[in-house]
């Protein structure tokens, strides 16, 4: 398999994207914003739409309304309640956009077909050059806010009384998971970037409520997913995007199941009757 060189480099692309994805997408789903998540990945179709249109190579039409996009969304949605609201107007606004750009993009079936599922066995050595450019970057950013993020989202009215700039945390961040799109649709398409960007995090975080180890978990999960369905893609012929979604709902089962477990043995601990006549255990009142 690796003797190809399409397939080292979508190796080579899947890792980077994966772990980009991974990190990014534990603050995503800690902060409860997987929806725009999901709405900047259609975002970013109506800006590689019309960068084709033009003539430039979809991801930096991608990448630049993707940021927009992010940083409108920030802009807008400042405290919680707003926040839906205005990832909504934001998408309407952009898929409006990617419907009349879609009009005249009809020529380019294939290209679309490609922006929507991803097209990874047909990234060049020139793309994995800009993703991990791109990645670095988002990664280099994400460090700098981390721990005002991190206070902003447990802690939000006392990070406020502290000092800390919500809004401007929040228009970083929204940024950087722009970018991390962008380079996600580039790897599974604008449909299925939760495969990579919320699956991971969201199973990592039912497996550990530890934040360093949360964060090893979701690069490490979303790395497995990524290297692992393009080699069941090689071996099966059927669509990488389909067996990345595939391990990553199989994932996410598989820790919900586990946290269940986990949670329900710890209930029976409780109520063990030995620790109730060590004094260790109040025993329950029993119902009539």
């Amino acid at each position: 398999m690796l003797e190809y060189d399409f397939m080292r480099t979508a190796f080579a692309a899947a890792g980077i994207v994966a772990v980009l994805s991974g990190l990014v997408g534990y603050f995503l789903v800690l902060r409860g914003q997987t929806f725009a998540g999901h709405a900047l990945a259609h975002v970013g179709f109506t800006g590689a739409t019309g960068a084709v249109l033009i003539g430039a190579a979809p991801l930096w039409g991608m990448v630049l309304v993707t940021m927009a996009g992010g940083v409108g969304m920030g802009l807008l949605g400042e405290r919680a309640q707003n926040r839906d609201v205005a990832i909504g107007m934001v998408l309407s606004m952009a898929l409006g956009l990617g419907l009349l750009f879609l009009h005249f993009f009809t020529a380019y079936a294939t290209q679309a077909t490609a922006l929507l599922f991803g097209n990874v066995l047909g990234v060049t050595t020139r793309t994995i050059v800009a993703l991990l450019g791109l990645a670095l970057a988002s990664l280099a950013a994400l460090a700098i806010i981390a721990r005002p993020l991190l206070f902003a989202t447990l802690q939000p009215e006392v990070a406020e009384a502290k000092g800390v700039r919500s809004r401007l945390v929040s228009v970083l961040f929204l940024a950087v998971v722009g970018l991390t799109t962008a380079e996600c649709s580039q790897i599974v398409g604008v449909l299925l970037v939760f495969t990579l960007m919320v699956g991971p995090a969201a199973a990592a975080q039912l497996l550990t409520a530890r934040l360093g180890a949360g964060l090893a978990l979701s690069a490490g999960i979303a790395l497995a997913q990524g290297l692992l369905g393009l080699t069941l893609a090689y071996y099966t012929d059927w669509p990488t995007s389909f067996w990345i979604a595939a391990l990553s709902g199989v994932t996410y089962a598989a820790a919900s199941l586990w946290s269940t477990g986990a949670r329900l043995g710890r209930r029976r601990s409780q109520r063990d009757p030995a620790r109730v006549e060590r004094g260790e255990q109040r025993p329950t009142r029993l119902r009539r």
